[in-house]
């Protein structure tokens, strides 16, 4: 009987957490549409206060950057493949890492970019805001 419970125990814990991996990496996901079809409010609700965003070329941006950068068309995602995403989770930390290939204008000049890119996701308030994003150019 205590082995079928410590089964159904793990069995349980092990399902809810592949659900929170699922639901970090569909953040992830919205998170490039929003970007690509400037839903903004949308973004802006997912962004902790002080996010650092950072490119493959080291350009970082905090929040209000990113997101005036984004209105203002100085930067544009046309296009975001991601090609494989994987999620660790701690306690209330979720770190993503990925590759796929972007694409879009930064001002006013045309990227086709490979990336690797990492993203810390932090736990506030019941809710799961990015804190962290940096890229580096696949070779």
């Amino acid at each position: 009987m205590r082995l079928i419970f410590l089964l159904l125990i793990t069995s349980t814990v092990s399902f809810a957490q592949g659900t929170l991996e699922n639901k970090i990496l569909h953040l992830s996901e919205r998170k490039f549409v929003w970007m690509i079809n400037k839903q903004l409010d949308s973004l802006e609700m997912m962004l902790d206060e002080r996010v650092k965003y950072t490119h493959s070329n080291g350009w970082t941006e905090s929040k209000p950057e990113l997101l005036d950068n984004l209105k203002s068309s100085r930067l544009v995602y046309k296009n975001v493949q991601v090609d494989e995403a994987t999620v660790r989770l701690y306690k209330n930390t979720a770190i993503v890492t990925g590759t796929g290939k972007f694409s879009g204008i930064n001002n006013g000049n045309a990227f086709d970019l490979g990336l690797r890119y990492t993203e810390v996701y932090v736990l506030n308030k019941k809710k799961w805001l990015l804190a962290s994003r940096h890229a580096n150019r696949l070779p």
